[in-house]
């Protein structure tokens, strides 16, 4: 059982505030939960195309390029999945053969592994760490071998919340050029970039572009987790390969969301003023919790915090957030399950997706302890 589903449970057995799992406890758009009704009372209830629904496509290449000024072929890059997760599964299942070698940047979201070892691959972790989480570019090489086949790389990341930056791309982009190497970037939290920074993306970069896939989540866009939607971008050579196994395991995904979502991001600002949003969130929970021992690590996107609390207590992670989801009925990540080997660091992840009021009632149960 994956560490978000035990702190989950946890939270609902102790009555804790549950900043643990990524969801926002506010409620989408009512205006883009009207329009799935809309196209549902239409008609729009059957199979949609394998890639997506045309407009919808159309949409995400208008946002690509408003956001990082690169076009993308809304018919032959583009694919429209059922959340983020399966594409990067689809993506793993498409390319990866028993024996192939893929490098997993940790702290890792916890579906990197299981993908990689389902499909017989090798997964190779290689760690960053407390406080700072960057990557080590002449470390992380030595990692790439002839078996190499894949490199999955997470910006915004989660749990750290920290960016990668333009010479971080750069970087990758000497490593693999060249070699047979695809390169899997979750960009899932891609418009949660905070403190004024331009969100990157692994698009952006032509000649890394031209071996690499982008994920994306409609679900961490709009507060809508459960509908379960999301894309993928690639060239079409690789596109070709993703969609063989995307046809057999999902072929088309929700046909009215398609629709709704196509109407709604007609709007820019649906998108656009997310930074902002969540940075207000971020902020404001981070100064509340400045009365307490915890210690606040960087923050430069996702709607995660990190929080070192090396200052209240030597416990390994997991201990911890056991303990106080039980006594002080605040439920948080460890970040220990997300690494290959147990990291020597006393660091939680809090998400801040929810509610004033969520956010203001869970920080003054954390700042007692």
């Amino acid at each position: 059982m994956s560490i978000f589903s035990v702190m989950t449970a946890m939270a609902r057995k102790y009555n804790a505030i549950n900043l643990a799992q990524g969801f926002p406890d506010f409620e989408s758009s009512q205006k883009l939960n009207e329009l799935v009704f809309k196209y549902m009372q239409k008609g729009y209830n059957q199979y949609a195309p394998m890639a997506g629904v045309p407009a919808l496509r159309e949409r995400i290449t208008e946002k690509i390029e408003k956001v990082h000024n690169i076009q993308v072929d809304p018919d032959k890059e583009i694919t429209v999945t059922a959340g983020a997760t399966q594409a990067i599964f689809t993506i793993i299942s498409a390319f990866v053969s028993p024996g192939d070698e893929v490098i997993l940047v940790e702290p890792a979201y916890d579906s990197y592994q299981p993908g990689v070892e389902i499909n017989g691959g090798i997964p190779v972790p290689y760690p960053i760490q407390s406080p700072d989480y960057q990557i080590n570019w002449e470390a992380f090489g030595k990692k790439v071998t002839e078996r190499t086949k894949m490199i999955i790389i997470n910006s915004p990341h989660n749990p750290s919340g920290v960016t990668l930056k333009d010479e971080d791309y750069k970087n990758l982009e000497a490593l693999v050029a060249g070699k047979n190497i695809i390169v899997l970037s979750d960009e899932v939290y891609e418009h949660l970039v905070y403190d004024g920074k331009k969100p990157l993306s692994i698009l952006q970069y032509p000649k890394l572009r031209k071996q690499s896939f982008a994920t994306f989540s409609f679900g961490k866009t709009f507060h809508n987790t459960g509908w379960k939607m999301g894309y993928a971008v690639a060239p079409e050579e690789l596109m070709i390969e993703f969609q063989k196994v995307h046809q057999f395991n999902v072929f088309s995904v929700n046909t009215p969301i398609q629709f709704a979502l196509a109407e709604y991001m007609e709007d820019p600002q649906t998108y656009l003023g997310l930074s902002q949003f969540f940075q207000e969130k971020r902020d404001y929970f981070l100064d509340m919790m400045q009365a307490g021992r915890f210690k606040p690590l960087k923050c430069e996107g996702t709607y995660f915090h990190m929080y070192d609390f090396s200052a209240i207590s030597d416990e390994q992670d997991t201990d911890f957030a056991a303990r106080i989801t039980k006594e002080f009925g605040v439920a948080t990540i460890p970040v220990s399950p997300f690494y290959h080997k147990t990291p020597q660091s006393r660091v939680v992840r809090f998400c801040f997706a929810k509610q004033k009021e969520t956010l203001e009632k869970a920080a003054e149960l954390l700042v007692k302890i």
